[in-house]
């Protein structure tokens, strides 16, 4: 097989500038640091279940009576774990609705604006929630379900704004490669929260959040003043001129062609004319560009399992098989680390093969294998962390991809091409749809094992899995049978 054009002649790095660079770190950290907030709360979850229930069923802190008496919210862990899972529910959803609003407000506005405005925002709701609270002994189930509302609302102004800001420097050819190394920086979040937590967990868990949310704080300023949102602001060419300059580029790797081969590129440039703002689409026109909708129900399930292993995998650590807490978070790293190496590797491969949906195929039908390894696993932190790397790589990965590469793709296809305004629209319905799903799963994943224990929640995880599959199973039909048909070709040629 034929190596495309950006493996060839050095094509995929030789255009990249400093400014490239920067915008790359730029947005990596800023959305590392968003999750690295939402990461203190799932590492924290044993020690607030345990400032929460009284003190009959709490051996590790002792305090005055009066004082349990305000922070007496629930009579056991049990329900404690329950609300606990709800917070994240209550999350997930307003994250979800933001998403929705955010792509739509990111392509309007300046997304440097907006990404500023959400991390700091959010940064100080972190800060009231864990550290106020706590400092204050103010303990109300009604105040923290606000607070998280909030803070959902703000999170979501992160991922529609960092996609676009990607997209408008960093065009289709090698996007696969690009977008799968950076994607990994909500798994790079995940292990700055869990280092963060876990560093000062020993002086109490409001401390986690206050060093969280601080770090995420001094981020937004640094966003503020110096993200560049696209290269026109330095007066470079857009990536849109110059892929119309690009041998093959013309190929998107998802169009709305049934039949691939029929595919002709449009040239029609006219020489010397200034690259002209397009209007941003609606969210109805969003919705109807090819792919949207397969791939956003497909997320839908892929990040319920995703998420529901971010939010309550050291709590499984902790809970199945008695592990110290901070160990726990250490350990839960190895998830992370498996995801940052798959969703890279199989963006590579989906370059070489200049198609997504069959990398993702493979990879889930490999995740369904390690998902039941993993739930046997034996009561061995090694082997655990190996068969815990293994999951991320089947099932980070290709969440990586989805919400980064693939989202990319979608929001600068053919029908829309030139527009730089349908990116954070597009990609704020693919993640937002994705965080509806996730929002369930938490509160089904903490319902499931308190009635059925630990093994059903991964029975639950494999069904979601498979669902999956199920949803963009068209476009990896007619995906594979063009590359089959690519292959013969090529043969015949020879």
């Amino acid at each position: 097989m034929a190596w495309p054009n950006i493996f060839r002649r050095g094509t995929l790095f030789s255009r990249f500038s400093h400014h490239h660079v920067v915008v790359f770190l730029l947005t990596f950290f800023s959305y590392s640091l968003l999750h690295a907030s939402r990461k203190t709360f799932s590492n924290v979850k044993v020690s607030i279940s345990k400032q929460w229930t009284p003190s009959a069923f709490n051996k590790s802190i002792r305090l005055p009576v009066e004082i349990w008496s305000s922070n007496h919210l629930f009579p056991s862990a049990e329900e404690a774990t329950l609300f606990l899972g709800t917070l994240d529910t209550i999350f997930l959803f307003s994250y979800a609705v933001g998403l929705f609003i955010s792509g739509i407000v990111g392509d309007r506005l300046n997304l440097r604006w907006v990404l500023s405005f959400g991390m700091c925002s959010s940064a100080l709701v972190v800060y009231v929630f864990g550290t106020v609270t706590e400092w204050l002994h103010f303990y109300n189930k009604g105040f923290y379900c606000c607070l998280w509302i909030v803070n959902g609302l703000l999170q979501s102004t992160g991922w529609p704004c960092v996609v676009a800001v990607m997209g408008n420097w960093f065009g289709k050819a090698g996007r696969g490669v690009v977008f799968g190394l950076w994607s990994a920086c909500a798994s790079v979040g995940n292990i700055l929260g869990a280092c963060l937590a876990s560093s000062v967990l020993q002086y109490g868990y409001e401390y986690a959040f206050l060093v969280t949310a601080a770090v995420q704080f001094a981020g937004g300023i640094v966003i503020f003043f110096g993200l560049l949102v696209s290269p026109e602001e330095i007066g470079l060419p857009g990536i849109e001129a110059e892929e119309h300059f690009e041998e093959d580029s013309h190929r998107p790797l998802i169009n709305g062609a049934d039949n691939e081969d029929e595919y002709e590129p449009n040239y029609s440039i006219q020489e010397g004319s200034a690259v002209t703002q397009v209007k941003a689409i609606s969210f109805y026109q969003a919705c109807c560009l090819p792919g949207v909708i397969p791939y956003s129900l497909a997320y839908a399930c892929l990040k319920l399992v995703n998420y529901s292993f971010f939010f309550w995998l050291p709590f499984y650590l902790s809970n199945n098989f008695g592990w110290k807490e901070a160990e726990a978070d250490k350990l839960s790293i190895w998830y992370d680390v498996g995801g940052i190496i798959g969703g890279t590797l199989q963006g590579f491969i989906s370059d070489i093969l200049q198609k997504r949906a069959p990398v993702l195929a493979l990879s889930l039908l490999l995740a369904v294998g390690s998902l039941v390894g993993y739930s046997r696993s034996p009561n061995d932190k090694s082997i655990n962390a190996l068969l815990m790397a293994v999951t991320g790589f089947f099932i980070g990965g290709p969440s990586n991809m989805i919400s980064s590469a693939i989202s990319a793709d979608l929001g600068r296809q053919e029908l829309i091409q030139g527009s730089s305004e349908a990116l954070a629209t597009v990609t704020g319905i693919v993640d937002g749809t994705g965080s509806i799903g996730a929002a369930v799963g938490q509160y089904l994943v903490s319902l499931i094992q308190d009635n059925l224990g630990w093994m059903w929640v991964f029975y639950f995880f494999i069904l979601m899995t498979s669902c999956t599959i199920l949803f963009i199973s068209p476009l990896i039909v007619r995906e594979t049978c063009y590359l089959m048909q690519r292959r013969q070709a090529h043969v015949l040629s020879e």
